[in-house]
């Protein structure tokens, strides 16, 4: 029997314990992040050699120059046409539904005339350039590639650069034909913290990127803190989690299974159950045992569970949506009667799955909404990747004679407030006398 961290939300100390269940130790570790500085510092200094030197080392490579870990765009279809044609339409499909989807979410610019003639408005416009860090080896996700670099071309930028290891030198041909059918415009096969480098420093053959988006290990994710400032990123990613809250009236096995679809991640990653029918928790332990014993990633799911799981009773409704607020969860099921009245209470979650009949697993592929989302009580103060995070906005002013006049006596009033005297004289010159 799986040992399942088990808590009551009558409990006096209820969300002390929860908040312990929930601790997720996020802090850099030392080891790796002298190792990243250090490979960050030599690709900055010495380029494409460094790339390659890092490249041979860490993915088993005999690279002798950067033209070898340079795709073109007739090896991406080359890869498109490779793939069985159910892939392809598989792949196709959830592209066109991503593609739907972001296009609803462009921002577009506007401005307005005051009486005066004084013209505000907000000009929007894409990012230039954006690098797209994709796994590889055994983390190789084709999904990714769609939702990080639609939405981006949604957004009108210019060139989507994608780099992704190929360790032992071989390549996912998933990956490509998802690369050629998002539009990616360029790929270079290196991963790893040297990627990063290459990204935000350029290289001779690696152009300098303005963003880096997409998912990677501990040495990715502690590279794209250490250079943001020098480009913008999308997010320092926690484990996967997913929390369900069910009323007792869906299949068990169902619940279990939507369990274990975050579970099968990795070690960390954590699936919590919310639930005022503590006989249904009963079942879905049982669901958990037996199904459980057919799942290749069988091992990480259990140390999944046995370390990270939460099963939490409430009394109703109400406190599973009060216990899901405060968690403000990456993903969240309302497996409940009346699902989308429920999900209008929700405040705080990266997506919400309406109804018993929405699986989290459809929101990872082809739903449409992009599946990179807040993690760890992040979703309190951000949003999931969209086409907005690929679109900047920049202020419009443009003053008329008599806006600039009247408008400039009040800016002379605070500049001089502020001790800043030329501030206020700019403004003066323009006041009608």
């Amino acid at each position: 029997m799986l040992n399942i961290n088990s808590l009551n939300y009558a409990s006096a100390d209820f969300y002390q314990q929860l908040d312990t269940a929930l601790a997720w130790e996020a802090s850099i570790d030392g080891d790796i992040a002298k190792i990243v500085a250090d490979i960050l510092a030599d690709v900055k200094r010495r380029g494409d050699a460094a790339v390659i030197e890092y490249t041979n080392k860490f993915d088993r490579m005999s690279l002798k120059s950067a033209s070898e870990y340079a795709l073109n765009k007739d090896q991406l279809q080359q890869a498109l046409a490779s793939i069985d044609a159910e892939q392809r339409q598989a792949l196709e499909l959830a592209a066109q539904r991503v593609r739907h989807y972001a296009e609803h979410q462009k921002i577009e610019s506007w401005s307005f005339t005051e009486d005066d003639g004084t013209v505000l408005g907000q000009n929007v416009t894409a990012i230039d350039r954006v690098g797209l860090y994709v796994p590889g080896g055994k983390a190789a996700y084709p999904s990714s590639v769609l939702m990080n670099a639609i939405p981006a071309k949604v957004a009108g930028v210019e060139e989507l650069i994608m780099v992704v290891p190929t360790p032992d030198g071989v390549t996912n041909p998933l990956v490509l034909a998802a690369a050629a059918i998002a539009g990616v415009d360029r790929v270079f096969t290196i991963g790893g913290a040297q990627a990063v480098a290459a990204l935000a420093y350029g290289t001779e053959s690696i152009p300098k990127v303005d963003k880096i988006t997409g998912p990677g290990n501990s040495f990715v994710a502690t590279a794209k803190r250490m250079v943001f400032g020098v480009v913008g990123i999308d997010m320092i990613a926690g484990p996967s989690e997913i929390l369900v809250v069910c009323d007792g009236k869906t299949d068990p096995d169902w619940i279990a299974m939507d369990l274990f679809s975050q579970a099968e991640h990795d070690e960390e990653a954590q699936s919590i159950l919310v639930c005022p029918d503590d006989d249904f928790i009963e079942q879905v332990k049982q669901s958990i045992e037996r199904l459980l014993e057919d799942m290749p990633r069988k091992e990480i799911i259990k140390t999944s569970l046995e370390n990270r799981a939460v099963i939490i009773s409430v009394a109703n409704i109400e406190q599973a949506i009060e216990v899901a607020n405060h968690i403000a969860p990456e993903h969240l099921e309302l497996s409940v009667d009346n699902a989308e009245q429920w999900a209008q209470k929700i405040r705080h979650a990266g997506a919400i799955f309406m109804g018993r009949y929405t699986a989290e697993a459809l929101g990872d592929y082809c739903a449409g909404p992009n599946h990179v989302l807040p993690t760890s009580g992040t979703a309190r103060f951000s949003s999931p990747l969209g086409v907005y995070d690929f679109q900047k906005r920049t202020s419009l002013i443009g003053c008329s004679a008599q806006g600039a006049s009247e408008l400039g006596k009040t800016a002379s009033i605070l500049a001089h407030g502020e001790g800043l005297t030329a501030h206020a004289r700019s403004a003066e010159y323009r006041i009608k006398k």
